[in-house]
């Protein structure tokens, strides 16, 4: 079954010339599946460099890891005229963009996050007319529950965007507090937008569940040089950094021998010399 012939029983006034499809990617900056994740979505779709939506309706696609799979995201009603802002991502501050008025049908959102959908992607234009590619995006699957963060997946398995974190910590996620709380160690914070990388430590009561509370919280947890970044750039530059655990220890260890180790993967990161420790 074609997707769009789906959401026309909801939305019958629904029509392909009417309605653009965004085939939402990684675009340099974000990862559109951390944003619908986040519940951002909406809003961040919203944001375009260039008139990208000048019809009724957007039928949202976000790009997933399985080939050929696209997760709905919701069918949009442009509801006026674009207009130019200042573009919000710390990446393009002093640009302006288009800022679309639109808003979520409710007669779709019970399939957002869990209608899959099936397409070969043939040109890497992320905006296409509707007319053009109903045929051949088709329903592959409709999930149980809407796609949201998973279980705690293991220490080695960890990487988490800096909007996945603050969802796992505002929402204080049992099996990620548990799991994160329970351990002491050493952690890895990336800067996707520069490759630069930071090398920290948790120990004590609360491990790196209390650690990394801080980064969600503040965007940079107190260090220097992540400090310097967010407060020149703002929080929004956090959302560049991802998480992930190089090494564990028992939530016992002595802060002593943790910092030890800390130093031994700055070292063999070299993430003084060439990246975001300052000592």
């Amino acid at each position: 079954m074609r997707v769009f012939d789906m959401l026309k029983l909801l939305v019958p006034e629904l029509e392909p010339k009417a309605t653009k499809i965004h085939l939402a990617g990684w675009n340099g900056h974000d990862d559109p599946l951390d944003v619908f994740l986040a519940g951002r979505f909406p809003e961040w779709q919203s944001f375009q460099a260039r008139r990208n939506f000048e019809r009724a309706f957007v039928l949202s696609l976000i790009e997933m890891q399985a080939t050929d799979r696209w997760l709905f995201a919701g069918l949009h009603r442009v509801e006026g005229a674009c207009f130019r802002v200042p573009d919000p991502h710390p990446a393009k501050l002093g640009q302006e963009c288009w800022r679309y008025p639109m808003s979520e049908l409710a007669e779709t959102t019970e399939l957002s996050g869990r209608l899959v959908a099936a397409y070969t992607r043939d040109a890497r234009n992320a905006y296409r007319d509707a007319e053009k590619l109903i045929d051949r995006i088709t329903m592959a699957e409709v999930l149980p529950r809407r796609l949201s963060i998973g279980t705690f997946p293991g220490f080695r398995s960890v990487d988490l965007s800096f909007d996945e974190l603050g969802l796992i910590v505002g929402q204080g996620f049992e099996s990620w507090r548990s799991a994160l709380s329970s351990v002491a160690g050493v952690y890895l914070i990336s800067d996707t937008e520069t490759g630069k990388l930071y090398v920290g430590s948790a120990s004590g009561m609360g491990g790196f569940w209390s650690r990394w509370s801080s980064y969600a919280t503040t965007g940079h947890g107190g260090n220097v040089e992540l400090r310097a970044l967010v407060n020149v750039q703002g929080l929004d530059r956090a959302k560049a950094f991802r998480f992930s655990v190089l090494e564990i220890a028992d939530i016992h260890t002595g802060e002593a021998d943790v910092i030890a180790r800390e130093c031994h993967w700055k070292r063999v990161l070299l993430s003084r010399e060439h990246g975001l420790n300052g000592n």
